[in-house]
């Protein structure tokens, strides 16, 4: 849990100076970078980065307020929504993803010896499976 928080607050802290987003933005806007087309459904975007859906809605709008995102109905599902990623948004997450990236590697993967690389992400993988199969957030969409 200390470490979480910690790393949680530097690279906060990091974003927030270098780029002026949070690390809270820069959960939503890289998932979205990530997505087919750069959108996707409310519901499968909550689910990706662990969030619940109302959490998500006003962040979003915070996001939209910027221009960063903005939400249009579902092509695949007309009664759900699509958050999308705006030029903008791509251009701010293009921007912040080398300066997160370094720290990320300087403060978690440089300390870590290399021969425990592999047993590590092994643990981490067998973590995320059961809090597919156990947690109370919807499972990560594929």
């Amino acid at each position: 849990m200390r470490v979480q928080l910690r790393m949680n607050y530097e690279i906060n802290r990091q974003l927030q100076r270098d780029n002026g987003l949070s690390l809270a933005d820069y959960h939503v806007l890289n998932a979205l970078s990530n997505a087919p087309d750069h959108k996707m459904q409310l519901t499968d975007l909550a689910a990706l980065i662990g969030w619940e859906l109302s959490r998500l809605s006003h962040h979003l709008r915070r996001l939209g307020d910027r221009g960063l995102t903005k939400r249009i109905q579902s092509e695949d599902d007309g009664r759900a929504t699509d958050a999308v990623l705006t030029k903008k948004g791509m251009n701010a997450i293009a921007k912040a993803a080398p300066g997160h990236a370094a720290l990320v590697r300087k403060l978690f993967f440089e300390p870590l010896p290399d021969e425990l690389v592999p047993s590590f992400t092994a643990a981490l993988e067998h973590i995320q499976a059961s809090l597919n199969l156990n947690a109370s957030l919807p499972p990560v969409p594929l």
